[in-house]
């Protein structure tokens, strides 16, 4: 999969803008806050119909303007796809072979991308919201199922919220209504655990493959997956639901008082072990980065296995982040097999001898331009 063209209008800092991509890698270069990330942003945004920055839609809009779109033209196995993102007052309005999209859900997937950025080596120490967020945005560009399945739970999870904080306050108090919320919630929770568990088993494979390259085959990495009931030894979907019954039961107290859900998916994290050892709160820093890069190029493998396509990846500032040694391992992974894009103040000697003949856009203000190579200097000389 590749993102060949790129159109901007009225995006952050950009007026308009029309760009087209190479197959290999795309280097944005450019000092700070000249709006490298804006361009990646804008990738990324096409693709998921959200910001990686900022929940509010109206900041992708440039000062002054009513309406802010950015437009594309994937190639994939199945020929070309323009895609079309519009942010105005009305709303998001998204469009698939200029056709418009009812729902995101059946917009999302058309264009896979996986973004790293420095704040992502926060994914193994930061919160567990940070990695739950992680499995959503990834499985759900993989699995339409999933994407589903997760915009009906968080529905119902709403709606029963509101009915036990409510309850906690001393509203209505219905416990047939309540058990009717409860067993919706299962019904869906069930499902939802069993994908994120296949999900985070086939991550663990990948990622522990590469984790063992890259540490030079001395450590192994597994993924423990953490959820209100040991699900390590359920396979199927009834036996799932009667240990969440119980979960709901037990909680059941605590929940009136408390007002909120206490048991689901919405609770779950996941545990990133090395030599049987939490990196999170036991790990050096080189670990934590070591595991961070290995689950996020595992993705790659991963979403290749489950779509039949590579997924787009977006490096945002993050090489000068990673040492010479963890460096070398990103860009050879991608190398002839990701199209990738990657922003940064320059290039490191490192960069520059691994990746072969970058097309590198020069950032300036909101303006870009394409650098020439040296191959059409020597012509032009």
């Amino acid at each position: 999969m590749e993102l060949s063209e790129l159109t901007l209008s009225h995006f952050r800092n950009y007026d308009e803008a029309h760009l087209t991509f190479q197959p290999g890698v795309n280097v944005f270069l450019g000092q700070n806050a000249q709006g490298k990330t804006n361009l990646l942003e804008s990738i990324y945004a096409l693709a998921l119909a959200r910001s990686h920055r900022t929940k509010v839609d109206k900041d992708l809009i440039q000062w002054g303007q009513d309406q802010a779109r950015v437009a594309g033209i994937i190639v994939s196995r199945f020929g070309k796809t323009p895609l079309s993102l519009t942010w105005s007052k009305k709303g998001k309005q998204a469009r698939v072979n200029h056709l418009d999209q009812s729902r995101l859900s059946s917009y999302i997937g058309q264009l896979n991308v996986i973004l790293f950025a420095p704040e992502d080596l926060d994914l193994v120490k930061g919160a567990p919201a940070v990695r739950r967020r992680f499995i959503d945005i990834e499985f759900g560009q993989m699995n339409r199922t999933y994407l589903q399945l997760s915009a009906q739970y968080r529905k119902v999870l709403r709606d029963r919220n509101a009915y036990l904080k409510a309850w906690s306050f001393g509203g209505k108090k219905d416990a047939v209504f309540l058990s009717v919320l409860t067993e919706q919630l299962i019904e869906l929770a069930s499902k939802l655990i069993l994908l994120k568990k296949r999900f985070l088993t086939e991550l663990e494979q990948a990622a522990a493959r590469i984790h063992r390259q890259v540490a030079n085959q001395q450590e192994e990495l597994v993924i423990q997956y953490k959820t209100a009931v040991n699900v390590q030894e359920i396979s199927d979907e009834e036996t799932l639901k009667q240990a969440l019954t119980l979960a709901f039961e037990k909680h059941a107290d605590r929940e009136k008082k408390q007002g909120t859900t206490l048991v689901g998916p919405h609770r779950d994290d996941f545990v990133i072990e090395v030599n049987g050892v939490d990196v999170s709160n036991f790990g050096s820093q080189g670990q934590q980065r070591t595991a961070a890069l290995a689950l996020k190029l595992g993705e790659i493998d991963l979403m290749h296995e489950e779509t039949g396509e590579y997924p787009i990846l977006l490096l945002d500032d993050v090489l000068s982040e990673l040492d010479a040694s963890r460096q070398t391992h990103l860009l050879m992974t991608i190398e002839d097999k990701v199209q990738t894009f990657i922003t940064a103040p320059s290039l490191s000697e490192v960069a520059r001898s691994l990746i072969k003949e970058p097309k590198i856009f020069l950032v300036k203000d909101g303006t870009i331009q394409v650098e020439e190579s040296k191959e059409q200097e020597e012509n032009h000389g």
